[in-house]
């Protein structure tokens, strides 16, 4: 089968390899339908940071058909539609045994402890598998665990009814907030990102406003109301300190995005405006309640996709990505369709 491997930093290849061998108790092997490129992915690409076997088949993102299931697995049968959780945790620490999977002390990824969706076939632990709606486009499916990262972070900021909310960063976490929020808040939301092609697509899919990052935008748009609330999800470091810097007292910064270096803060400046830092890693719960939304945002969620590719495709759109050549949020690797009897 075909599969886009990582071997090191700089290093991805699309080859022919073995389909997955036999599956081990408890597992499920999984006829990949749809996966998505994530920041994450071309991170990883970019800097080696989570490479811990190579070489590995990428992708965390991704939806399939279940063609074979292992010996105990009761919970999906040949047939089953589902999407993948990217988290692989350990099931045993304190952080897992209290319920909290997304901070276990031992986590790994899906397509980094284990070969991932960026391949014709994939084999997963049923614990990471959930069901979806097969009459729900694969593409659609496939954004389900980005929009759990969006749900955990849009929940843990849990911004009081009415309040303005930020968004910074239009790339597919900021974007699916965005959404999110559009949805669930009845407060005002604004979006900004340094491609303003990108902010104003998502504007318009969502309903917000597209701002750019200083207060008289922000009052222009707010007719002098306060921005207490604001969600990062670029990571930089400068954003981060003229967010905290713009932000009235009393609110919180939630920070979603993958940081690239340190932050030198004062945190005085926190204690004084009480202003709290959010931190959000991946989702906890939220991968069931997410693709529960799916439908219902499904045609909301096609607007955000920039393009659909074939596996062989893969390097090429990493390069692109990493450019910052793309006018919408989520390029998806489409295979062919499955169909299965039960």
């Amino acid at each position: 089968m075909k599969a886009a491997r990582l071997y090191s930093a700089g290093d991805i290849r699309v080859e022919d390899i073995d389909i997955p061998g036999p599956l081990s108790p408890g597992w499920v092997r999984v006829a990949v339908t749809a996966a998505g490129i994530c920041g994450s992915d071309l991170h990883n690409f970019r800097t080696g940071q989570w490479i811990t076997r190579s070489p590995s088949v990428a992708g965390h993102e991704f939806a399939g058909v279940v063609t074979e299931v292992g010996a105990g697995v009761r919970a999906f049968k040949a047939g089953d539609t589902v999407v993948a959780d990217s988290r692989f945790w350990c099931g045993e620490c304190p952080a897992c045994q209290s319920g909290r999977h997304n901070i276990c002390d031992h986590l790994g990824f899906v397509g980094e402890i284990c070969d991932g969706g960026f391949a014709e076939q994939a084999a997963l632990p049923q614990r990471l598998l959930v069901r979806y709606d097969p009459a729900l486009d694969p593409a659609i499916a496939a954004m389900a665990e980005p929009l759990a990262v969006a749900l955990h972070a849009v929940r843990r900021q849990a911004i009081p009814a009415g309040e303005p909310v930020l968004v910074i960063g239009c790339g597919p976490i900021g974007g699916l907030a965005a959404l999110l929020l559009s949805r669930l808040h009845d407060g005002p939301v604004l979006v900004c990102d340094r491609n303003t092609d990108r902010s104003e697509l998502v504007a318009r899919v969502t309903g917000a406003s597209s701002v750019t990052l200083d207060k008289k935008s922000f009052g222009e748009v707010l007719s002098g109301r306060v921005l207490r609330y604001a969600l990062d999800a670029t990571g930089h470091i400068d954003v981060l300190m003229r967010a905290i810097a713009l932000l009235g007292g009393g609110g919180s910064l939630t920070l979603v995005g993958i940081t690239h270096g340190r932050i030198d803060l004062d945190p005085n400046l926190l204690v004084e405006r009480e202003i709290a830092l959010v931190g959000c890693h991946a989702f906890a719960g939220e991968l069931p309640d997410a693709v529960a939304m799916l439908p219902g945002l499904s045609g909301a969620l096609a607007k955000l996709i920039d393009q659909e590719i074939a596996i062989d495709a893969v390097p090429q759109a990493y390069e692109r990505l990493i450019a910052g050549n793309a006018a919408g949020l989520k390029t998806i690797v489409r295979f062919a369709r499955h169909e299965y009897s039960p």
